[in-house]
């Protein structure tokens, strides 16, 4: 349950930038609304944990219905950020933005330069970076007011776009995934629909029609998805038919949550492994995919690749050395995968075992 706190005033230079309003969740190192009515901006930022350093995770904007919408989906995301940062070896912690609104509607100048005010407030304990709704562009817009934002473009000195990275490691994870469930890791003339082409799913898409593999793809924007799929030589079908493709691997890359009770029975791949955030809107529904021999690639370990990216600002590593650290999740979701058919238990439930006891040793 959350709760709400004290609300506090933020001021500079004598006028009222925002509102700050704490907010309670058990499990949660911080949980903070920001409304500042002038910017037309309302965001929450929630950090999970900063166990193994400061928190870093993505700024997103969705035009959620409502605040508690808002607030259950940092939840979720956070502490899926601490998590895939204990898997990949970083030293950080997990934390997450969200902005209440429409991308391309409601973004302005002035709402970024809020949202940089508002992650000033963190004093450096959350470092933001670009996700769902955010470009490059706009986060150097929030860099005028914040160093605490990471991926800025590699001009201006900063890591460049996240979803380069994001989409080789989702590449390579599906090259592991065939090895498991088909003995071979060739991608080529293996059916792979992709649910969502937006920065890293098209990127990947890019990845996978190199590798020979026939793509299926789909999109909320239909009119994108038909443009990607006339360049490769794709199939398209309607997003909210994705999920029931026969294929041999589906990869969700647009938003969280697509594999519930009314998908988990339905779908008709082999294979789970794709770069979105919290797939599985439960745990539960990770035990029901192993229980129908579908091979599910956890979330954090496949799309680790962005935050290895924009972790190099703040760890202080090359872009060379984030290359090589994204190849090493191959490694990781093998393991894991062993781990999985030793112990007898879900993918996904040897991923947590794994981040949860990096976390308690800090290694």
């Amino acid at each position: 349950m959350v709760k709400e706190g004290g609300i506090v005033e933020v001021s500079a230079a004598g006028e009222k930038m925002g509102m700050l309003k704490e907010l309670k969740a058990e499990g949660y190192e911080r949980l903070v609304a920001w409304e500042d009515t002038s910017a037309r901006l309302t965001a929450v930022i929630a950090i999970h944990s900063t166990a193994r350093g400061p928190a870093l995770g993505g700024c997103r904007m969705w035009p959620y219905p409502s605040l508690d919408d808002a607030v259950q989906d940092v939840l979720r995301l956070s502490k899926a950020m601490t998590y895939k940062a204990a898997i990949a070896g970083l030293h950080l912690g997990g934390g997450k933005t969200v902005i209440l609104g429409d991308s391309k509607q409601d973004k302005t100048p002035e709402l970024l330069r809020s949202l940089g005010e508002f992650i000033n407030t963190f004093e450096g304990r959350y470092f933001g970076a670009e996700d769902v709704g955010l470009t490059v562009k706009d986060i150097e817009n929030i860099r005028q007011e914040t160093k605490y934002m990471t991926g800025a473009s590699e001009e201006s000195g900063g890591s460049g776009d996240p979803s380069i990275l994001t989409a080789l490691g989702v590449f390579r994870g599906i090259q592991v995934c065939l090895k498991e469930k088909f003995g071979e890791d060739s991608i080529k003339d293996r059916s792979i629909t992709i649910q969502g082409v937006g920065k890293v799913g098209g990127r990947l898409a890019e990845l996978l029609h190199e590798a020979g593999a026939q793509l299926i793809l789909s999109d909320l924007d239909q009119e994108q998805a038909d443009l990607i799929a006339q360049r490769l030589d794709a199939e398209t079908v309607p997003e909210q038919k994705a999920l029931e493709v026969f294929c041999d691997v589906l990869a969700p890359c647009a938003l969280g949550g697509v594999i519930h009770s009314k998908t988990a029975t339905r779908l008709k791949c082999q294979i789970v492994a794709g770069g979105a955030n919290n797939q599985l809107a439960d745990d539960h529904y990770g035990d029901v995919l192993a229980q129908r021999e579908i091979l599910y690639a956890p979330d954090y370990v496949m799309n680790a690749g962005g935050l290895i990216s924009v972790a190099r600002e703040v760890e202080g590593y090359s872009k060379e050395e984030a290359i090589k650290k994204t190849e090493a999740l191959a490694d990781t979701l093998a393991n894991l995968f062993e781990l999985s058919r030793k112990e007898g238990m879900a993918p996904h439930r040897a991923a947590n075992r794994l981040a949860e006891e990096r976390l308690t040793s800090n290694r």
